[in-house]
């Protein structure tokens, strides 16, 4: 069940142009989460704007009973939380959403782009606690941009990166690396979440090689719980009904969706 806390900000730094990172005491959340799930953030201190920000859970320290966030700046809201400083509490609503499953010692492939990193991170820790052997796939447009590089590293994880300009790793796309000069010989599970071009191919490749995943969908998510249906859509062109991304996902299965 979501709970609603007032986190306590113990660190909020910028990473680049425009990602940042925040940790913030909110131990019922902390204690409770999987990763792929989210929180709702509450930004500035009036009304206005009135709709609160939905972030995926980076990263999680439950001794501490804190969870970290990653966001990009991109647009009014929020800028509102770059200007939250350390020792203010921020009003966050959650774990909200279906998270990833996971299954003990499995080898699995986790391929991220942009700030879709963020869920992954967390995924990546919990895996590697579960025994499992972890490669990950990590895109950006260059290297200032892979923000996520140093605690993925820290993970002990088998990591390779892409960038648009070549200014790090691979020059190109994060995809060109499912390849098998770049994979393990076995893998078990595929998961990703990034821009939807990107995860299309991470699922055409998962289909043409027999192997499940899981995808997390971006979307706007106004109400966080599946009331308003601002985040409503279907899964294939087909589909009958629409599926509520933020109640029902955000992650998903590959072979119950289109991209």
């Amino acid at each position: 069940m979501p709970t609603l806390e007032k986190g306590l900000v113990i660190l909020h730094n910028r990473l680049a142009r425009d990602f940042y990172e925040i940790e913030l005491v909110a131990p019922l959340i902390a204690s409770s989460c999987k990763p792929g799930q989210f929180v709702h953030v509450k930004v500035g201190g009036t009304m206005d704007p009135l709709l609160r920000r939905p972030l995926s859970i980076y990263d999680v320290d439950k001794k501490l009973g804190s969870i970290t966030l990653l966001y990009k700046v991109v647009g009014r809201g929020t800028e509102l939380l770059t200007r939250v400083g350390v020792k203010e509490n921020i009003d966050i609503m959650g774990p909200l959403g279906r998270g990833f499953s996971l299954a003990d010692n499995q080898h699995v492939l986790l391929v991220g782009g942009g700030v879709g990193i963020a869920p992954l991170v967390y995924l990546a820790r919990a895996a590697k606690e579960k025994g499992c052997q972890v490669t990950v796939l990590y895109g950006a447009e260059k290297r200032g941009e892979l923000v996520a590089f140093e605690r993925l590293r820290k993970l002990e994880v088998d990591l390779m990166v892409a960038t648009r300009d070549g200014s790090a790793g691979h020059k190109g796309l994060v995809a060109d690396l499912l390849h098998p000069k770049f994979l393990p010989p076995k893998i078990d599970f595929i998961y990703t979440c990034g821009p939807e071009p990107m995860m299309a191919l991470v699922k055409k490749y998962a289909e043409e090689n027999g192997i499940p995943g899981e995808v997390s969908l971006e979307e706007h998510m106004a109400c966080g719980v599946g009331a308003c249906l601002g985040c409503a859509r279907k899964l294939k062109p087909d589909d009958e009904y629409y599926v509520k991304v933020c109640k029902d996902g955000p992650v998903f299965r590959m072979d119950e969706m289109v991209l």
